[in-house]
């Protein structure tokens, strides 16, 4: 698996949309209450655009923090079904915040997972993706991301 390339590289030299979705961001961790359309549209950008580009421009002192990312996870109850999806992730060398699990119904259980994501490694929606293909998982979805 490739490793992600990083670049610095100066303010001037960005087109004018990353750093508009660089602002976007800061404005949707700043007021809470703002939605995405809200926010693109005070920077004066398409939501496709943030989209496009959200996950691949910040600003540089963010590459000092992880993103933490919160996964519900549906799953059948299987004895090392769970343990199988921390080895996988262990291998992504994240780091595990939170680990909750529900008391299983009709043989499923449900999860709920915090990660640490740092800058520096592996690709976030390639274990995701990972992790969805497993025997055993019914379901998946990224409640949050920080």
């Amino acid at each position: 698996m490739e490793q992600p390339k990083y670049y610095v590289v100066k303010k001037n030299a960005l087109p004018e949309v990353f750093l508009k979705v660089v602002e976007v961001k800061r404005l949707l961790t700043t007021e809470k209450n703002l939605t995405i359309q809200e926010a693109t549209d005070r920077v004066g950008i398409s939501r496709s655009s943030f989209y496009k580009y959200k996950d691949d421009i910040f600003p540089f002192h963010e590459t000092e923090k992880g993103q933490t990312i919160t996964l519900v996870i549906q799953m059948d109850d299987t004895p090392g079904l769970l343990m199988e999806l921390l080895q996988r992730i262990a291998t992504y060398q994240v780091n595990i915040l939170t680990i909750h699990q529900s008391i299983p119904l009709g043989g499923v259980a449900t999860v709920t997972l915090s990660m640490e994501f740092l800058s520096e490694q592996s690709n976030q929606a390639e274990l995701i993706d990972g992790l969805e293909q497993y025997e055993g998982v019914h379901y998946l979805k990224i409640a949050g991301r920080e």
